[in-house]
């Protein structure tokens, strides 16, 4: 077991060091240069990342948590047919984490305008591009693991309410401040680009 999870990260630490001695050793180190990286990348691909990676990790929650929530939801129909309507608000719980990450995206997609590109590498544009890939990279990642969370206490819900009717409500409390975890989210992805401007010229 260990000696896998050594292997699965002794290969990237091995690319990493052949290529990296390979820019040293020819002279072009100045490559490794992340200032400049950050300098002269543009600040509408820091911001489309983010938006990509809210969207993206959000759904991924999402239809991870409908997965693990559907699957028990339909095995303990099987010997509990009641279990099937009353269970699908775990499916919606699991499909509100996904809701959250479209929300924020439409609002920073709001900020995004067109500006010639030589306007484009300002201090305020950059501050812009940032708070939106780091918000959106926070919003989606706390999603995802909210999806996950749902989708897990909303089986164990289902499973439960199988065997004992009366144990619903008690797990249903359990994955309802599951969900509100996402909604933290949002409200920190909200925080860090509300003094996001949009993108204009200077």
């Amino acid at each position: 077991m260990l000696s896998s999870y050594g292997s699965s990260y002794s290969y990237p630490a091995l690319a990493a060091i052949v290529i990296g001695s390979y820019i040293l050793f020819t002279g072009d180190g100045e490559y490794f240069n992340v200032g400049k990286f950050l300098e002269e990348t543009s600040p509408y691909s820091w911001a489309a990342a983010g938006i990509g990676l809210c969207i993206g990790l959000s759904v991924i929650g999402a239809a991870w948590g409908i997965f693990v929530t559907g699957s028990s939801i339909l095995g303990g129909g099987v010997r509990a047919p009641r279990i099937r309507t009353k269970n699908l608000i775990s499916i919606i719980f699991c499909e509100v984490v996904a809701i959250y990450g479209v929300i924020i995206c439409i609002v920073f997609s709001s900020k995004i305008t067109s500006i010639p590109t030589q306007d484009l590498y300002h201090p305020e544009n950059f501050y812009t591009g940032y708070a939106l890939f780091w918000g959106g990279l926070t919003v989606g990642a706390c999603n995802l693991i909210c999806g996950v969370a749902v989708g897990i206490t909303g089986s164990t819900a289902a499973l439960a309410d199988a065997a004992d009717q009366t144990l619903f409500v008690k797990i249903l409390v359990v994955e309802i401040f599951g969900g509100v975890l996402g909604l933290f989210g949002l409200i920190i992805g909200l925080l860090v680009s509300g003094k996001a401007t949009e993108f204009q010229r200077h």
